[in-house]
């Protein structure tokens, strides 16, 4: 599946830049890049940067040794936690927010098709968008291309992860103990759908840092291609 992903975008990609190429006579002159080179250096740089940030946040540990998007429990269960760690269960709380960032881990390995469906269906207007944006345009374009199906295509995964690392009976273990003390209400709380929102804030988080680092930083510009666009 994802190697047919790949080789589709891969053949949009090619028809992109030809037919950028053809529209302008593939133009420019000494010190100016054309249409055709542009569309190719945001392509690859689309690729690399969605690669990186799929392999960083889907190993074990891209969320939970990342501070920047580390999952930690939600506002709705610091009252239980608080409570809990009181009475001799902190090792169980920090169980479960380890737990919940294994979920969003095993889950994000599945980001990269629907990131390479977005990039094979990138118009002229989405390529000079993101030329001419800020330091996050692509991060951007994918966000608002992307969250939505991202989010239908996570919420089962999380949900299956969730049961594979022992989230769901961990929460459920805790809730249990926790409204077992007096006068102690049951938090509402979706665990499934936070975990999953929480995921995808991590991985475009780290989309975002990928595309700042390939735009700002000349050692990030792996290819001739992304040096010469990006330089």
């Amino acid at each position: 599946m994802k190697r047919k992903a790949g080789v589709d975008a891969g053949i949009v990609a090619l028809l992109l830049t030809t037919a950028l190429g053809c529209a302008v006579g593939g133009g420019g002159g000494s010190g100016r890049l054309s249409d055709s080179t542009i569309a190719s250096g945001i392509l690859e740089a689309l690729r690399i940067g969605t690669q990186n940030a799929v392999a960083q946040t889907s190993r074990e540990g891209g969320f939970f040794d990342n501070p920047l998007i580390r999952i930690a429990l939600p506002e709705s269960l610091q009252t239980m936690a608080t409570a809990l760690r009181v009475i001799g269960f902190g090792g169980q709380i920090d169980t479960l927010e380890l737990t919940m960032n294994r979920a969003a881990e095993r889950a994000s390995g599945e980001a990269i098709d629907v990131f390479w469906t977005a990039i094979g269906q990138i118009t002229f207007a989405d390529v000079r968008a993101i030329w001419h944006g800020g330091d996050t345009a692509a991060t951007d374009y994918f966000r608002r291309t992307t969250g939505e199906e991202l989010f239908g295509r996570f919420q089962p995964i999380v949900t299956e992860k969730m049961h594979e690392v022992g989230l769901v009976r961990k929460y459920d273990d805790l809730i249990s103990r926790y409204t077992a003390i007096p006068f102690a209400d049951k938090p509402a709380l979706d665990m499934g759908s936070y975990v999953t929102n929480r995921a995808l804030d991590g991985l475009f988080t780290v989309l975002g840092e990928e595309e700042r680092k390939i735009r700002e930083h000349p050692v990030a510009r792996t290819t001739e291609l992304l040096r010469k666009v990006f330089g």
